[in-house]
């Protein structure tokens, strides 16, 4: 969820500056340049003061005019700014450089002809950083008696206002990306605080749907609405533990109080037998059905107290607890006609080992159940990384996908092996033993044919110390 918020927060945060951006970098660029004009316009008011005096007549107006063009010169020589005096049949009274001539058209001829109309020309374009040989011309009348007599021309290179331009955006790229890094900082800040009660929130939440029912969530920190989330969360828990809790006692209390009347039945019957000729069908039969009745019994105590109870996580030898069992099912597999065996190899894990002995004990029972004589079981045991397995294979009728979706629901059985005796309810005490201890159990295809259960624990210690 992280990934698809930050981005989004960051791109909007970016969407801000730069939409801030953009109008402040217009704004100095034209801020830049019309200082750049106004010192222009000053400079023309300058000459067109000192041009006024200057006529095309006696030696004193030569001396005037001589002044002016001092200035011109001194003007273009310090700023490598041209300037002229322009009388209106654009003769020049003065100019500087000599060689220099107004344009016949363009922005400076529009500019000359507003200046003889007794008007300042007006602001020129704006200038880019990227417009290379752009010059700025400014033109302003020269007045005398109310009348224009001339106009006063400069024509100004922008190399040092496109370079203030861009010192000037640089200076704000620098302040939107320090501003990005704080902002992208505050995001991972603001959505760490957003989503850690959701990530809380999902560790519980599986916790419980692994059958770790004292998981609780902490409502603290986060949004309101996060933290009433987690209280809310923390009542159905406790709901659902109470209840389940409730269902696991009627279901240890009805088993066990089953039991005895079940016991004295069998008795009863044992006695009948007595009474009644050898080889009854009849009592036979009823005999059996007590029988699978009180294994179902059996089975229901030992699912509810594999539910209830605490697992005793110890430092073993799976392989060497597996080769125990794997002996211990042998006289039954060779009974059967099964090769049983497999790679028992020594790794330690963290487990409880009566309650991986039981869960090895349904999973290699089931095995024997559905793997026809000749055929191989094997149960071998490695270690990955931080887990370990216990991997147990046959060669039997194998199961349909979807009931490998099903297999381990209590009391089910698959419709074609509705003949073998069983009650439905080893398989999920296996995985009730595991999941107690951390460890987990899965089923897929064994190729050609068969079941292949892998049994996972954990190699760590609780804690992770």
């Amino acid at each position: 969820m992280r990934t698809r918020l930050l981005p989004l927060l960051i791109v909007l945060m970016a969407g801000v500056l730069l939409a801030l951006g953009f109008p402040l970098a217009v704004s100095l660029a034209a801020a830049q340049q019309q200082r750049v004009v106004v010192d222009r316009i000053d400079d023309t008011v300058r000459f067109a003061a000192l041009a006024q005096f200057v006529t095309k007549g006696p030696a004193v107006t030569d001396e005037r005019r001589s002044t002016l063009q001092e200035q011109l010169d001194r003007y273009y020589d310090t700023y490598g700014i041209r300037a002229g005096v322009f009388y209106r049949e654009m003769n020049s009274m003065a100019r500087a450089p000599q060689t220099w001539v107004l344009p016949g058209e363009g922005d400076g001829r529009e500019a000359f002809e507003e200046a003889l109309a007794g008007r300042r020309s007006e602001d020129p374009p704006q200038v880019w950083p990227w417009q290379r040989g752009e010059r700025l011309v400014v033109a302003s009348p020269v007045v005398r008696d109310g009348d224009v007599v001339a106009v006063v021309f400069t024509d100004s290179p922008t190399g040092h206002l496109r370079s203030r331009i861009l010192q000037g955006w640089l200076l704000i790229a620098a302040g939107e990306s320090a501003a990005m890094l704080l902002a992208v900082g505050a995001a991972f800040r603001l959505t760490g605080w957003v989503l850690r009660p959701v990530r809380v929130l999902d560790a519980a939440t599986h916790d419980i749907a692994t059958g770790r029912m004292n998981s609780r969530v902490a409502a603290a920190g986060g949004p309101p609405e996060l933290r009433r989330l987690a209280r809310s969360f923390n009542e159905m828990a406790d709901n659902v533990e109470e209840v389940l809790e409730q269902q696991r006692a009627f279901v240890a209390d009805a088993s066990h109080q089953l039991r005895n009347p079940l016991a004295a039945l069998l008795l009863r019957i044992e006695l009948l037998a007595l009474e009644l000729p050898a080889g009854n069908e009849e009592i036979a039969s009823v005999r059996t059905e007590g029988k699978r009745l009180a294994q179902v019994l059996d089975d229901l105590l030992d699912l509810a107290l594999a539910e209830h109870a605490a697992a005793d996580l110890q430092l073993t030898d799976i392989g060497e607890l597996a080769a125990e069992r794997v002996a211990a099912w042998r006289p039954l597999a060779d009974e059967k006609g099964v090769v049983l065996g497999g790679a028992t190899a020594p790794v330690t894990a963290w487990v409880d080992p009566v309650a991986l002995s039981s869960a090895l004990d349904a999973v290699i029972d089931n095995a024997l159940k559905f793997t026809p004589r000749g055929e191989p079981v094997t149960v071998d045991v490695t270690s990955n990384g931080d887990t370990s397995t216990i991997v147990v294979t046959d060669c039997g009728p194998g199961l349909t996908d979807e009931e490998l979706s099903r297999v381990g629901d209590r009391f089910w059985r698959s419709g074609r092996h509705q003949n073998v005796t069983g009650s439905g309810l080893g398989l999920s005490i296996a995985r009730a033993l595991l999941m107690a201890g951390g460890g987990s159990i899965d089923y897929a295809h064994h190729e050609p044919r068969g079941l292949r259960v892998t049994v996972t624990v954990p190699r760590t210690p609780p804690g992770g110390e």
